[in-house]
């Protein structure tokens, strides 16, 4: 199995890599891949050196599966001249996300719907994966009408530059600015840029995203709030469902679900946090509560690491499911 990840130097090219490694992915052979900038340079995986290779080099030795994460420009120009010679991308950007022909995949949730022809497959967004495995039982059971979302978003989101702008203002440093403000003891009310009905793309992806996997007939409001933490995502969703609920049947469907793990009890203070979400593969769910202002709605707080099953881990399930179905 020739597996190519491109955008392996980035930070979450690093994680696919691990992730690959933690697995024991059948990798005969590892091909990393990234901008001229890195070509030569070594990559250490699992004790071996791998040289990074360009995009041409990387398409030559013919792949048979591609990890992504290198950026939507990259992955439009890309991709499709890996898929020409056989090779099946599985994408991180949000370049193929809402194409009509690429299927947008969280495996838990509608990974049956592969097939040997998806050439392109597109990774959801980092919160639009946790958001969407934690209503996926709930949707089944009770049917989601609304959704109301607030996300608090790790600077890990952003990358390197970011993180390297909080390190600087901890230390009292002059640096590059990943943001237009301070991150640090702040909260910066803007995920991505500004779309001109005046919410962020963050925030449209989360509408657009959630509606593609679930179902269509969903409506969904988000807010995206970037914060000073690197574990991890957490939202709190607000969720109006067709039917009626028991809260604990509602934490059982949680607790069954595939990729959930529920951590809620009042009693011992225990509810999800992004410190203690880093380097996991679950999504945390806690705070299930109802809400007391109008019928058939539930409060609950959702995080995960971004980096993991919002990113580099997601992507290396679709990976093994094709491999588990024969698709490759």
């Amino acid at each position: 199995m020739k597996v190519a990840v491109v955008g392996a130097t980035g930070m979450v090219g690093n994680v696919m890599l691990q992730v690959l490694r933690e697995q024991n992915f059948p990798i005969t052979e590892l091909i990393p891949v990234a901008s001229e900038k890195s070509i030569g340079t070594e990559i250490d995986f699992g004790g071996l050196k791998f040289k990074v290779v360009g995009m041409e080099t990387a398409i030559a030795m013919r792949p048979d599966i591609a990890l992504f994460s290198a950026g939507g420009d990259t992955s439009l120009e890309w991709a499709p001249k890996f898929a020409a010679v056989g090779c099946t991308v599985i994408d991180n950007s949000s370049a193929w996300r809402m194409d009509a022909t690429k299927k947008l995949i969280v495996p838990e949730i509608n990974g049956e719907i592969l097939t040997s022809e998806d050439k392109i497959i597109a990774n959801p967004n980092c919160s639009t994966i946790q958001l969407v495995l934690a209503l996926s039982p709930l949707h089944k059971a009770y049917k989601v009408k609304r959704v109301v979302v607030s996300t608090y978003q790790s600077i890990t989101g952003t990358g390197v530059k970011a993180m390297q702008q909080m390190e600087n203002e901890r230390n009292g440093i002059s640096g590059e600015m990943a943001y237009k403000y301070p991150i640090d003891k702040n909260c910066i009310p803007q995920c991505d840029s500004f779309e001109e009905n005046g919410y962020t793309k963050e925030e449209m992806k989360l509408t657009n995203e959630t509606k593609k996997i679930l179902d269509e007939t969903i409506s969904v409001t988000a807010t995206a709030v970037r914060v000073p933490v690197v574990g991890g995502h957490s939202e709190a969703v607000n969720i109006e469902f067709e039917k009626d609920f028991d809260l604990s049947e509602v934490r059982r469907l949680l607790h069954e679900q595939p990729g959930i793990v529920v951590k809620d009890d009042n009693t011992t203070y225990s509810y999800p946090m992004p410190k203690y979400a880093q380097g996991k593969d679950a999504v945390f769910v806690g705070r299930i509560r109802r809400d007391e202002t109008q019928p058939n709605t539930l409060n609950m707080w959702v995080v995960a690491d971004n980096l993991r099953k919002g990113a580099a881990t997601n992507a290396v399930q679709i990976a093994k499911l094709l491999m588990e179905k024969g698709l490759l």
